[in-house]
C-alpha cells in the first residue's frame, strides 16, 4: 500500500475544461481531490464513488479518468486527464487503499468533507462572479463606443475601458496572492488560495502583458 498518490494533468466538469497543467489529482486512503482551479475543486469519500473507470476520447493527449459518483452538488460530468495510462492511474489510487475505505461512522474530517461537498466544485463566491461578469461587460461596451461614435475614423482602436477591464483582473489577482483578506471576500468559505493558483498566476501573466500591449498601442 502507498500512502497517496498525486498527479498534475487537466480536467473536465460538466462543459467546462482546464488544460494541462491546471489540474491536480490527489488521493490517500481518506479522500480524493481533483483540483481544476476555478473549473472546480472536488473533494470525495470512497463512499461517494460508484465507480472510477478508463476514459479515452483521443489517444494519448484524450485519455483520463472518469469518476463516477453520488454527490448532487457535483456536476456528473468529471473527468481527470492524463498523459499517463489509465489503467496505471487506477492501479496506483487502488495502491493507496482509498477505494476500500467504507468506514461509515462520521468523523470531524468527514463532516468538513460533506459541508464543501455540499457548497458545490466552484471555488468563488457567485456574488463575486456576478459582480465581475457585470463590470466586465461594461467596461467592455464602453470600450467600443468610440468605434460607434466614429465609424470613418482610420484604424481601429479599443477605448480606455479595455484598459480598465485588464486592470481590474490584474490588480484582483495580485490582492488574490498577497492578502488572505481579500481571499475571504472572494472565495467560499472553507477553500484556500491553493485551490485556485495555477489560474490566477496564470491570469497575472496573461492580463499584464495585454494592459502593457493595449496601452503601448495607446499612445502609437
Amino acid at each position: 500500500m502507498t500512502e497517496k498518490f498525486t498527479l498534475t494533468g487537466g480536467a473536465r466538469i460538466g462543459m467546462a475544461n482546464a488544460s494541462y497543467p491546471f489540474a491536480d489529482l490527489y488521493v490517500d486512503k481518506d479522500v480524493l481531490k481533483i483540483n481544476a482551479s476555478i473549473v472546480g475543486n472536488l473533494v470525495f469519500q470512497a463512499k461517494d464513488i460508484i465507480e472510477l473507470k478508463a476514459y479515452r476520447s483521443i489517444p494519448i493527449i484524450g485519455n483520463g479518468i472518469k469518476v463516477i459518483h453520488r454527490i448532487e452538488k457535483y456536476n456528473q460530468e468529471v473527468i481527470f486527464w492524463t498523459f499517463k495510462d489509465p489503467k496505471f492511474v487506477l492501479n496506483e489510487i487502488e495502491k493507496t487503499g482509498f477505494l476500500n475505505n467504507t468506514n461509515s461512522s462520521l468523523s470531524d474530517s468527514d463532516l468538513e468533507i460533506i459541508k464543501r461537498q455540499n457548497q458545490g466544485g466552484f471555488p468563488i463566491k457567485k456574488s463575486v462572479v456576478v459582480f465581475f461578469v457585470i463590470a466586465w461587460n461594461l467596461l467592455f461596451i464602453s470600450a467600443l463606443i468610440p468605434i460607434f461614435l466614429n465609424p470613418n475614423s482610420k484604424g481601429f482602436s479599443f477605448g480606455i475601458g479595455v484598459n480598465i477591464a485588464l486592470g481590474l483582473v490584474f490588480l484582483t489577482s495580485v490582492l488574490t496572492v498577497i492578502s488572505k483578506s481579500f481571499r475571504k471576500l472572494i472565495l467560499k468559505e472553507g477553500r484556500e488560495f491553493e485551490d485556485i493558483k495555477k489560474f490566477i498566476y496564470f491570469i497575472i501573466l496573461i492580463s499584464g502583458i495585454l494592459s502593457i500591449s493595449f496601452g503601448l498601442a495607446r499612445f502609437n
